[in-house]
């Protein structure tokens, strides 16, 4: 049973593909169903886990991997289709990158490193899905409100924006860099 959890991470990171495929056919009524179901999964698994005790390591490193992977997925087609701003995509996705590397310069000067989503980053998150939501929802013709998307995608861009230098910051003038300051003194000593 402790393996439910991974497994349905693994099912949402496998419905990327899904989702890329009805949004080329432009089959949106499904793809927002996709979306919908992917986005429980993600609750299910995390509270199976924490509910029964079968948090892992894999788990804790798979889980915002196949968010990402379904986010980006979406937003890339979204982009392509012309529904979301070329702008908005590079934005997201190069806040993405520069977190992963920040990640891997941290992990390479200090070891391991323990890393917490920051409540910007968190509302960052909401928000992206949130745009998604709505933009698969209105092109599916459940719900009318232009505007909304308008307000979404500036949301997005602001919380994409702050939560990338905020992560610069905490990484550059935070806990991260007085370990790796520490460490270079000791290494020259």
């Amino acid at each position: 049973m402790s393996f439910i959890p991974n497994l349905l991470t693994l099912l949402r990171a496998a419905a990327a593909p899904v989702l890329i495929v009805l949004l080329e056919d432009k089959a949106f009524h499904l793809a927002l169903l996709v979306f919908i179901l992917a986005g429980a999964s993600d609750g299910l698994d995390g509270y199976i886990a924490k509910r029964y005790h079968f948090e892992t390591r894999l788990g804790a490193i798979l889980d915002p991997v196949a968010d990402k992977v379904l986010l980006v997925s979406g937003f890339v087609m979204l982009t392509i289709l012309d529904l979301i701003p070329l702008w908005l995509l590079v934005t997201v996705v190069f806040r993405d990158v520069l977190i992963v590397g920040g990640y891997l310069v941290l992990v390479t000067l200090n070891g391991s490193v323990q890393m917490q989503p920051s409540a910007v980053s968190k509302v960052n998150t909401v928000m992206q899905i949130s745009l998604l939501a709505v933009i698969l929802a209105q092109q599916a013709q459940w719900i009318a409100i232009p505007m909304l998307t308008t307000v979404l995608v500036s949301g997005v861009f602001a919380t994409t924006v702050i939560s990338g230098a905020h992560y610069v910051w905490v990484w550059a003038f935070g806990k991260h860099s007085d370990v790796a300051a520490k460490r270079e003194i000791q290494a020259t000593d």
